[in-house]
């Protein structure tokens, strides 16, 4: 009998029918052999296939040792890694040097990440001096304090762009002033401004923008009310406190209690009387 002939007549659908059953190892090999007239190598080498065609379907997880890529590094890559550390992950600089150490193997101080940043930031700076700033409209101005040295700053209030961010030695007029002016050469004219009660902003941006208004912030304002209502809630909870405490003694027979009449101004003017309750120790009043 000629198992070729028979292998060379199946079709593709019965080829791969058979590889099937050969893998799920319902039926022998020698049985599937027998039925479609074929030699056991042809039912080995179809179950070949289809393994392999399943494993390229399946792909097993890759091992923890396996290569997923090669990365070539440079210095201008390890610069743009020192920075992202800081920049993207907020590392501390000494996080930074123990990182290229640890990790890469790049020694790196502290000192020359801190040279970097500067670089960096003068390269900002340069990028930040060509923008147009014609479309803020609204602005926002503040001190922030880098420990303590002063940092001017002002963010546009639509977009959160910062367009000023300049630590000082100084925050007076003069300071701000310049400022102001270097940002107007930019095409910065909003509208009105927002900031707090300082001093030497309002003036300074008065003196570079003139009639511009500046509104004030609701910061301030909503910090002292609080610090007003907890100081208010406290006098009251020990004001409570008290009369709890006297209305015990009270009830115990401990303190004697008469009304008496009092007067007092109101809010026009007036005098006004009032029932007040007062009391005493009753060992006292005997």
């Amino acid at each position: 009998m000629n198992r070729c002939a028979g292998a060379a007549k199946l079709l593709e659908r019965e080829r791969k029918e058979l590889a099937i059953r050969a893998l799920s190892g319902s039926e022998t090999v020698s049985a599937l052999a027998g039925q479609h007239d074929v030699s056991r190598k042809f039912i080995y080498a179809q179950t070949r296939k289809a393994s392999v065609a399943l494993d390229e379907a399946f792909p097993c997880g890759a091992s923890d040792e396996q290569v997923l890529f090669d990365l070539p590094v440079s210095r201008r890559w390890l610069n743009q890694v020192t920075l992202a550390l800081t920049m993207i992950c907020r590392s501390s600089f000494r996080g930074v040097t123990e990182f290229m150490r640890d990790l890469l193997g790049v020694p790196i101080s502290v000192g020359s990440v801190c040279n970097l940043h500067q670089w960096a930031a003068q390269q900002a700076g340069v990028i930040n001096r060509a923008q147009d700033l014609a479309g803020i409209r609204v602005g926002l101005h503040d001190e922030i304090f880098q420990g303590t040295q002063p940092v001017l700053a002002g963010v546009d209030a639509a977009s959160t762009y910062c367009y000023l961010l300049a630590a000082e030695q100084h925050r007076d007029a003069d300071t701000w002033g310049v400022h102001l002016l270097d940002a107007k050469q930019q095409g910065l004219n909003p509208d009105y401004t927002i900031a707090d009660a300082g001093r030497g902003l309002r003036a300074g941006q008065q003196s570079a923008w003139g009639d511009t208004p500046c509104h004030g912030d609701v910061f301030h304002i909503q910090h002292q009310c609080e610090v007003l209502i907890n100081t208010l809630n406290s006098l009251a909870r020990g004001a409570r406190t008290r009369c709890t405490k006297l209305e015990a003694r009270i009830a115990k027979g401990h303190v004697r209690v008469t009304w008496v009449a009092i007067l007092l101004p109101s809010w026009n003017g007036r005098v006004r009387a009032r029932r007040v309750r007062i009391g005493w120790p009753a060992m006292c009043a005997r």
